[in-house]
C-alpha cells in the first residue's frame, strides 16, 4: 500500500480534477479519496462570534461586585 498526499482545487463545476503518476500499470486498484477543505481562516474566534454576542450588556451596564479589603502584609526585608 502506498499514500499519496497532495493538494489540490475543486474548479467552479464542481469537479475534482487528480492525475497522480505510480509505478503501477494495468493494475486494479483501491482508490480512497478525503476532500477536507483548508482552512484559511487566521482568528481564533468563531465565525459569527462578535455578531451574536455584541450589546449583550446594553439592556444593565456590566457591575463589579465589591471585592473587600485588601490584607496588611509583613513588608520586604
Amino acid at each position: 500500500m502506498k499514500t499519496i498526499s497532495l493538494k489540490s482545487r475543486i474548479g467552479a463545476d464542481g469537479l475534482l480534477k487528480i492525475k497522480v503518476p505510480t509505478n503501477e500499470k494495468e493494475v486494479d486498484v483501491d482508490v480512497v479519496v478525503i476532500i477536507q477543505p483548508e482552512n484559511k481562516r487566521k482568528s481564533a474566534w468563531p465565525e459569527g462570534f462578535f455578531d451574536a454576542t455584541y450589546g449583550s450588556f446594553r439592556k444593565e451596564p456590566l457591575k463589579r461586585p465589591p471585592q473587600g479589603e485588601y490584607p496588611d502584609r509583613e513588608p520586604l526585608k
